[in-house]
């Protein structure tokens, strides 16, 4: 499988800020598909509980779009592209890091208590996946 025509760059994955409305009561975000993110949300996951100095991600994927948010607690986020690193740290609900295909991730510092928030374009495809760095390497 190949990446799109354009050629995957960590400096096409951007934070994007979310709208908080504020109450006294409390705050809330909203993300609307094509509003203010790229995409049409497809499927949702979390992650938490994750131990102290464990590592997560260590994949890219060829096709899926993905808005990752720290919904609590924080974490950082290394973007590679096979030629550039990028490391963003997420660490307020109301942020999210777009993630773009064909960029290679990890999920890593994650603080007590983190939630890691993801937004997907596709339902789960074992197929997009590229699990190994080297093969990764070798599709760009």
């Amino acid at each position: 499988m190949k990446f799109s025509k354009v050629k995957p760059s960590v400096f096409n994955c951007n934070v994007i800020e979310l709208n908080k409305i504020h109450n006294r009561a409390g705050n809330i975000t909203v993300v609307e598909n094509h509003v203010n993110i790229p995409f049409d949300v497809k499927r949702v996951y979390y992650l938490y509980d994750v131990p102290g100095g464990e590592t997560r991600g260590g994949h890219a994927h060829y096709h899926l779009q993905q808005l990752i948010v720290a919904a609590s607690g924080s974490f950082d986020v290394i973007l590679d592209d096979g030629r550039a690193k990028r490391t963003v740290s997420l660490n307020r609900p109301n942020f999210g890091l777009y993630v773009t295909p064909g960029i290679w991730r990890e999920l890593v510092n994650f603080s007590s208590g983190a939630v890691l928030l993801v937004l997907a374009s596709m339902r789960y495809d074992e197929r997009d996946y590229i699990r190994d760095y080297a093969e990764y390497k070798l599709s760009l």
